[in-house]
């Protein structure tokens, strides 16, 4: 079972102003217990010197470190857990390399995507999305917004899955309280928050519409 930290995840993302550590320090500072590194086409040499960091950051603030993609880099440091693309390794692959201790999160676009995945393995949570348009993923897929994922949670009730399921993609502050009511357990940012006039007041202000 993987704590509340779940609810609000902060993915990494750099612009002009700041860098990946940079965007993991300021979620940080702003309250948030769950990151994910991810760093696209970045080099293996790179990822692992970033990821270092940004664990240490995360140890030191009693956060969940996750690992996009990359399984093995997850193990070697031995990271919290890994978020799996649709593209990426299969969820029972790694569970056979990860074990049940680490967590596996799993990235859907539709009802269908679900049952797809529950029928080789289960993940620990999922990431549903895109809520809106993104710029920080590429091959975006149909954008669900609020009846999109509504119609996925009365879907996962009829089935009884309970599996977590994380909104992301495009979300902003004022989105929250509307993807919370429509039954979504967390919700995933990015960009939104280090486009922010005070990234840190953005993210503390997020962390109080979800976690008070």
């Amino acid at each position: 079972m993987i704590s509340d930290n779940y609810k609000l995840q902060f993915i990494t993302h750099y612009n002009k102003e700041y860098s990946y550590i940079d965007s993991a320090r300021i979620a940080l500072q702003g309250g948030c217990k769950w990151i994910q590194l991810r760093m696209k086409d970045a080099d293996e040499a790179l990822l692992e010197s970033t990821a270092l960091i940004v664990q240490s950051m995360c140890k030191e603030y009693g956060a969940t470190f996750i690992i996009d993609d990359n399984v093995m880099l997850v193990k070697k440091l031995k990271a919290d857990g890994v978020h799996l693309g649709k593209n990426d390794m299969s969820i029972a692959d790694a569970r056979k390399i990860l074990g049940k201790q680490y967590i596996i999160g799993s990235t859907v676009n539709s009802f269908d995507d679900i049952l797809n995945c529950l029928s080789a393995a289960t993940p620990d949570y999922f990431g549903c999305g895109p809520f809106r348009f993104t710029s920080t993923k590429k091959n975006l897929a149909p954008m669900l917004g609020y009846d999109g994922y509504r119609a996925i949670i009365d879907r996962m009730k009829e089935s009884n899955i309970s599996i977590p399921l994380v909104a992301i993609g495009g979300i902003a502050k004022d989105d929250i309280a509307t993807l919370l009511q429509n039954g979504v357990n967390g919700i995933a940012l990015s960009s939104s928050v280090l486009m922010a006039s005070n990234p840190v007041e953005e993210m503390r202000e997020i962390c109080n519409k979800i976690f008070i």
